[in-house]
């Protein structure tokens, strides 16, 4: 096997380097996370590998759902582990994920398991991915636990696409109109100043106030990106620290109809992942954890870390759910009657179907609102730039009369 020399950072920041032998770069490199360095060189055979200090980027969910149901059906029809992965990789259009199957692939043939080698690409597989699959392995029904992690994967994929088309009218609308007032107050507003700076006479106070923003913009044009990128640079520094993200998180969480969307999709997550790793085999423990780091809400996160301590201690799981305010009644009791009828990952998933119907409904309404208000803001915007330059000529015509 090949030798690697490698230069990169501990997991306190201290600069490290050494020799390492690996099959490949990719080895080379899981080898090195696993031992919580960030590598920032690799040399192979006098070649240099740069790497940019950045996370590395994650397979589309897309892409995973296709892979996962395709690996279930191959599996389902007979054909060996190691054929079915040889196959996916070759016909995989996307070359970074087709070079980590072939990686899976490799380390199957070597002995390896599915979940270990899965496990080596975080990118591309999570923790709730790697330890159902472990699960089906241990329990031999590997192509069970694949169709399950495919329609996990497929409801997946369509909340997140609700969420993206919910977001695109708003944040176009809003583009546009930074992009009108802009143009308007560089443009524009400079010609009407040169008019009433030939008429003379005291402009009135919105005039004025238009008049210094237009000159603001034409004078510090280059201060708005700085501000912006700052700005925005300092939320996410922020939004990194433990504090920052439960006070954003929380924040969200108490917007008025966004909020409960966020609550809504939170509480379908929640009860679609618990509920998959339940009726895969995964342990209530290992099930809560894994749910509570792929909640994406750090409030859903410490909630569902408070209920698996609880039932560590010998609670059940409706109990601890309601101390903590965060679910609603309607998904306690029916926790609660699952528990009672041993029918808990049935009743999550039909939880999450609830709730999943109830984001559509909740998508919907919001882009039905969002149409006027968005409009009302952009035609205020406007309307208040056009009132401000025509008072002065209004005061003038009253003169003149």
């Amino acid at each position: 096997m090949p030798s690697f020399d490698w230069k990169g950072r501990g997991r306190g920041g201290q600069s490290q380097e050494g020799v390492l032998v690996a099959d490949s770069r990719a080895a080379a490199i899981a080898t090195l996370r696993r031992q919580q360095v960030r590598v920032t060189s690799l040399r192979q055979k006098g070649r240099q590998i740069p790497f940019l200090p950045r996370l590395p980027r994650r397979i589309g969910i897309k892409s995973v759902a296709v892979f996962t149901r395709q690996f279930s059906v191959m599996l389902d029809a007979g054909l060996p582990l190691v054929q079915c992965l040889e196959i996916l990789g070759d016909q995989q259009e996307n070359r970074k994920f087709a070079e980590i199957i072939q990686q899976i692939r490799s380390d199957v043939e070597s002995g390896q398991t599915l979940a270990d080698s899965m496990g080596k690409h975080p990118t591309a597989f999570d923790n709730l991915y790697t330890s159902m699959v472990a699960a089906g392995e241990a329990g031999g029904i590997l192509d069970i636990i694949l169709q399950r992690l495919s329609t996990y994967l497929e409801k997946l994929h369509k909340l997140h696409s609700q969420i993206r088309s919910a977001m695109i009218y708003p944040v176009t609308v809003l583009t546009i109109a930074v992009v009108v007032v802009w143009i308007i107050l560089w443009k524009v507003i400079p010609v009407f100043t040169q008019l009433f700076a030939g008429l003379g006479g005291e402009l009135p106070w919105l005039t004025r106030t238009v008049v210094k923003a237009s000159n603001l913009v034409g004078t510090f044009w280059w201060l708005v990106p700085i501000l912006f990128i700052g700005i925005s640079s300092a939320v996410r520094a922020y939004y990194r620290t433990h504090r920052g993200r439960r006070v954003i998180d929380g924040l969200l969480l108490r917007l008025p109809v966004v909020g409960m969307l966020i609550r809504k999709i939170a509480v379908s997550r929640f009860c679609r992942t618990l509920g998959t790793l339940v009726s895969s085999g995964v342990p209530i423990l290992d099930g809560l954890e894994i749910t509570a780091r792929t909640s994406g809400n750090a409030i859903i996160e410490d909630a569902v870390m408070a209920v698996r301590k609880s039932v560590e201690e010998g609670k059940t799981l409706s109990a601890p759910l309601a101390e903590t305010k965060v679910f609603p009644p309607m998904v306690v009791q029916m926790v609660n009657v699952g528990e009672q009828t041993g029918a808990l990952d049935q009743m999550l998933s039909k939880i999450a179907d609830f709730y999943e119907d109830e984001v559509d409904t909740a998508v919907e309404g919001l882009l039905k609102l969002m149409e006027p208000i968005m409009i009302v803001i952009l035609g205020g915007i406007i309307g208040v730039i056009v009132t401000a330059m025509y008072l002065p000529l209004y005061t003038i015509l009253g003169k003149i009369s």
